[in-house]
């Protein structure tokens, strides 16, 4: 079968590799369709030294359907159509373990979601991880509430769905992204402002006073930490998501009286529930469909900055 595999050297390489074979609590999953992640890239940046062996299969924001199932699975049966979430029972795919950038893939059984019928599989794809991941951050680590201040910074494949999320659990949302090409659908999803930079959201004439943000979830993750920190209030919480880049400094004096902390993943039920919002249309994500051979150059795209949304590649019969 053919792969995209890290190689070494910050290469990504499309490979012919023997079909898997499912451990005892394993299922064989047919990939139909695989999200492009950040995180993705970050891992070929990073290098070698940030995976157990090489080559690895990268993908780890995928569906498909069931052909094969290990010894002890239960509660599956081949022909489930089902999204993979990485909650920790086996580790990360396509960092740790191999992942789903193939035409088929191995995952833990109890790692699985059950796609509902009439749910596209691009749109089940990717709620396995931007789904799951920026929902979880912003509903179960941030608790985005109705009457809260909430700040999203990054409205990229991650940010447009936990704006949305906050949207729907009643809170205010504003918006820091610096594609202004993206603001509109920001405001489409329901955000009441859009500002270029978080440090606009603090008063520039007076920076000591802060901002008065409940809550500010980070999914960018460049220079970006800081800013979230100044603008909160006391009391209020900033949820790191965003990779963007491997280590950032925070000013000791303005943390005091406020928290930051970082949400990584979610729950397959977190994955449920954001299928079920899909389906009802309350969520509904910018993507761009691109094929399997693409899905190199689309990696490049995204270490480029030129992705709005989210790229999800969907493989051919």
């Amino acid at each position: 079968m053919k792969a995209w595999q890290y190689v070494g050297g910050h290469q990504i390489r499309l490979n012919e590799i023997p079909e898997p074979d499912p451990a005892p609590t394993q299922v064989i999953i047919d990939v139909k369709a695989a999200g492009l992640c950040h995180s993705d890239v970050m891992y070929i940046e990073v290098g070698e030294s940030a995976m157990p062996f090489l080559p690895m299969t990268q993908g780890h924001e995928n569906a498909g359907v069931i052909t094969a199932l290990g010894s002890e699975v239960t509660g599956f049966s081949v022909g489930d159509v089902v999204g993979v979430c990485s909650s920790g029972v086996q580790p990360p795919l396509g960092m740790f373990t191999p992942g789903g950038f193939a035409d088929k893939l191995a995952a833990d059984y109890r790692d699985l979601a059950r796609v509902p019928d009439g749910l596209d599989l691009a749109l089940a794809a990717l709620a396995t991880d931007a789904g799951m991941t920026s929902y979880h951050a912003m509903i179960k680590v941030g608790g985005a509430t109705k009457g809260m201040k909430v700040g999203v910074i990054g409205f990229g494949g991650l940010g447009q769905i936990g704006a949305r999320a906050a949207v729907l659990a009643g809170a205010e949302v504003h918006v820091a992204e610096m594609k202004e090409e993206a603001w509109a659908n920001a405001r489409e999803v329901g955000a009441v402002s859009c500002v270029k930079d978080a440090s606009e959201w603090v008063d520039a004439s007076n920076p000591r006073a802060g901002g008065d943000f409940d809550l500010i979830v980070d999914y960018a993750g460049f220079d970006t930490t800081q800013k979230a920190v100044n603008a909160i209030r006391r009391g209020g919480k900033v949820v790191q998501v965003g990779l963007g880049k491997p280590t950032f400094t925070i000013a000791t004096n303005t943390i005091l009286g406020k928290s930051i902390e970082g949400s990584l993943g979610g729950t397959v039920a977190d994955i449920e529930e954001v299928f079920d919002l899909m389906l009802r249309g309350e969520i509904t994500p910018g993507y761009e469909e691109i094929s399997f051979d693409q899905i190199g150059e689309g990696l490049e795209r995204l270490k480029n900055n030129q992705v709005l949304g989210r790229l999800v590649a969907v493989f051919g019969e």
